[in-house]
């Protein structure tokens, strides 16, 4: 190689190498010239406040009572001899539900009958000897107390007859009480009592029967928000009641409050409300526990936000509001009630239109910078074919 060509060589070399040099120099650069705020962003999901009218809700734990529980029982004593219901069916009013041997008391009233027959036949025979009397004395025949003593004898006689009115009405009054028959209606429940055994008076409870419609729910309500509740029904109003599932999420069934107890509970500071039910799908059971929701007015034009926007701190409650350059501003609220979507209602501290922080608020504090995104769909199809893969299965 001569000498030109070498320093040629060289000079391409060093070349190459400035280039190489002055490229990784100018990305470097460009990297160092990312926004530090950008690096640093926190990445969160932001929510709206608007602006809606939210009902004003009272929340409590009720109990489902039957409108009436009555217990099925037999005013005579005797054996059973006839059922006519099947456990847990619904009976009607008036409806034949057991047959008790009535016939002792058929004996007795035919014994009644009877007596009536000669006390009738006495009666009729006391009359005639008072006729007879009367003409006698009138006559001078008979002395005055024999007169007087035929007229008891014929006022004793009728009323022995109506003490055999009176004991033939009660023998018949307990045969018809040998059919026993639902004093109400509703379900009817276990039976306590076979065919054949020994019915007491009053002491045999053969079944219960429940009224399911309309049926009832207990629930205690604090002192301190008795005005919302008293005085819209003191004025001819009425409170919407729902009663949900234990979990709180379905609803089953709507009603009104129809009894305000007369009195505070002093242990608890309570009032115990009633609200009635119309119970046509049977949703509500007897004992049954529900959450109830009960409606004691409207807020107008309320600020709301989602739930999960609003923290609570040594200071109070707060949530953290994104301004136009993506910062983080922490905002002390005063709360009010919660909407049923999940929404909590803002008295003061919030306008509508401002951007409130809901996911990403444990990484953030008063003035970070934040980056705002949205929340990823999940692809079913994915989950599904995921969900077969695991529990190996194939797509058919």
């Amino acid at each position: 190689m001569t000498k030109k060509k070498s320093i040629f060589v060289w000079l391409c070399l060093i070349v190459l190498v400035i280039g190489l040099v002055f490229f990784f120099w100018i990305r470097n650069r460009n990297s160092h010239n990312i926004p530090v705020h950008a690096e640093n962003a926190t990445a969160v999901q932001v929510a709206m406040a608007s602006q809606t009218d939210v009902p004003t809700i009272l929340s409590a734990l009720g109990t489902v009572t039957a409108s009436q529980t009555i217990s099925v029982t037999s005013l005579i004593s005797g054996h059973l001899e006839q059922i006519y219901f099947k456990e847990g069916q619904y009976v009607q009013k008036g409806q034949l539900l057991a047959k008790i041997d009535t016939r002792p008391y058929e004996a007795t009233l035919q014994q009644y009958q009877g007596q009536l027959a000669e006390s009738q036949a006495q009666l009729t025979n006391a009359k005639l000897t008072l006729a007879r009397y009367q003409r006698l004395y009138a006559q001078d025949s008979i002395a005055k107390q024999d007169l007087d003593t035929q007229t008891a004898t014929t006022a004793q006689y009728e009323g022995a007859i109506q003490s055999a009115k009176g004991q033939i009405a009660s023998a018949k009054l307990n045969i018809e009480y040998g059919r026993i028959v639902a004093p109400i209606s509703g379900y009817i429940g276990i039976r306590n009592v076979d065919i054949g055994n020994l019915v007491t008076s009053s002491t045999t409870n053969i079944a219960t029967i429940t009224q399911t419609k309309p049926i009832a729910v207990t629930f205690s309500v604090p002192q301190t928000r008795l005005d919302e509740v008293v005085q819209p029904i003191r004025n001819g109003g009425k409170l919407i009641v729902k009663a949900y599932d234990q979990q709180g999420k379905t609803v089953l069934a709507q009603g009104e409050v129809g009894v305000i107890s007369n009195e505070i509970d002093s242990t608890t500071g309570t009032v115990k409300l009633k609200a009635i039910f119309n119970n046509d799908d049977n949703k509500l059971f007897p004992n049954q526990f529900v959450n109830v929701k009960l409606q004691t007015g409207n807020l107008n034009n309320a600020i709301v936000v989602p739930t999960a926007a609003v923290q609570a701190g040594t200071s109070g409650q707060y949530v953290f509001v994104i301004d136009q350059t993506s910062t983080a501003h922490k905002v002390m609220v005063k709360t009010g009630p919660q909407t049923e979507d999940g929404k909590t209602v803002i008295s003061s501290g919030l306008t509508a239109g401002q951007k409130v922080v809901t996911t990403g608020v444990d990484s953030l504090g008063n003035g970070s910078k934040v980056k705002i995104v949205k929340a990823k769909q999940v692809d079913l199809s994915v989950l599904d074919a995921a969900s077969n893969k695991k529990s190996g299965h194939g797509p058919r």
